[in-house]
This record gives structure tokens, C-alpha cells and sequence, in this order.
């Protein structure tokens, strides 16, 4: 009885280590509707998406098709994770990476969204507001998004440190715990500043493209620290 105790209390010191670690899980391993997601209203994630949103895997492919103006939204919550993935926008793309946002309320001011946008959807944009950057709030050290072609994110949220890489290039890499700036919603009001915003939240991805070419993701996984 003895030796059996001992042997299965070896095998659990010996995985361990691995379960700390923790270990990537893609996120649309099915074609179809995604399951443990859900369609929801670009401004307000509380609410449901417009008539005729649909996001849909094809072919290992997540396509933000339909409408325009949509979230698609994780059911579960997420603290301190590595996500990464692949993503592809058409000559007026418009996309973003919702991180920790809560239930209700815009990803871009009420969490975080790293955005995804190319530089001809909007001629004027601010640096934040293109791909790379945390929506009007952080901008990329540098621009190394590809027109048209598949690009990677590796993101790392620990506590306030958020990290980004882009086709390799550390693009992001803060304490947002310093950021206090105010920043602006699309109404003028005020948003929380960087260092308020929640430590946990859903993870998600949006389609605001123009053009009817929406968003594109694949191999997209997520890894949760334990």
C-alpha cells in the first residue's frame, strides 16, 4: 500500500512542472461555428451582433464574414496567458484582438484591444490605431505589418506587463501599471487609463473591415499560466 502511495505521489511531482507551465490549446480546433464563442455588437459586447454576423472556420480558417461590425467573444476568462496567432485583412481590413475585456461595455476602451488594421483603411489613423498598437493608447515601437499577407502575433499578458511580437519583432512591450493617460472614447468621454483597466477578462477578435473582405485567423492557441 505504501510503494503504491509513493509511486503515484512521484508521478504527480513529476507533471508538476508541466501543469505550472501550462500548455497551449488551440482555440477553433473545428471547422463550423466556433463553440464557447459568441457574436457580438462592435461598440458594446453586451449586446448581440448585427443581422447577418457570422464567424465561421473553414478549412482551419476563422472567417469574420457577414455583417460588418462584430465581435467574436470568448466565454471564458482569461488572466495571464501567452496567445498567439495568425491573421490576414483585405486593402480596407479592419480588425482587433479584444484582451481581458469584460462582459459588457467596447473591448477597445473597457479592456484592451491590440489592434489590426491596415494603413489604408484609414489614411489619418494615429499610430495607436494601426496594427500593433493598444487602440488610442499605445503605439508600436515600429510598423512591421504585411499588406495582404499572413502576419503573427505572440502576445503575453502577466499582470500589468503586456507583451507583443509581430512577424517576430518586439513591437509592445509595457508596464501597464505606469500608463496613467486618460483616453478618449469614440464619444469624447473619458475611458479608464491603461493601469485601470481589468487584470481578467474574455479574449475575442472583431471584424470592422470594409470592402467585403473581413478578417482572416488561423492557428490561433492560448496558453494560461497556472
Amino acid at each position: 500500500m505504501i510503494r503504491n502511495v509513493l509511486a503515484l505521489l512521484s508521478l504527480v511531482l513529476t507533471a508538476l512542472p508541466l501543469a505550472q507551465a501550462g500548455e497551449f490549446e488551440a482555440l477553433f480546433p473545428k471547422n463550423g461555428i466556433p463553440k464557447g464563442w459568441v457574436v457580438r455588437a462592435w461598440s458594446d459586447v453586451s449586446k448581440p451582433g448585427p443581422e447577418g454576423a457570422q464567424w465561421v472556420v473553414e478549412k482551419g480558417v476563422l472567417n469574420g464574414g457577414g455583417a460588418r461590425g462584430s465581435w467574436l467573444i470568448s466565454e471564458a476568462e482569461y488572466s495571464d496567458f501567452e496567445l498567439q496567432f495568425e491573421f490576414k485583412l483585405g486593402p480596407q481590413g479592419n480588425s482587433g484582438c479584444a484582451l481581458r475585456t469584460p462582459a459588457s461595455g467596447d473591448p477597445a476602451f473597457d479592456g484592451l484591444e491590440l489592434q489590426m488594421a491596415d494603413y489604408r483603411y484609414n489614411t489619418k489613423a494615429a499610430d495607436s490605431e494601426l496594427t500593433g498598437g493598444l487602440y488610442r493608447a499605445l503605439a508600436p515601437v515600429k510598423q512591421v505589418y504585411k499588406p495582404e499577407k499572413w502576419n503573427r502575433y505572440e502576445i503575453t499578458l502577466k499582470g500589468p506587463q503586456v507583451r507583443v511580437v509581430l512577424n517576430g519583432t518586439v513591437i509592445l512591450d509595457h508596464d501597464l501599471s505606469k500608463e496613467d493617460t486618460v483616453i478618449k472614447r469614440h464619444n469624447g468621454k473619458d475611458a479608464p487609463a491603461l493601469r485601470d483597466r481589468p487584470r481578467k477578462g474574455r479574449i475575442g477578435f472583431q471584424n470592422l473591415s470594409r470592402g467585403g473582405s473581413p478578417v482572416l485567423i488561423r492557428n490561433a492557441r492560448i496558453r494560461v499560466a497556472r
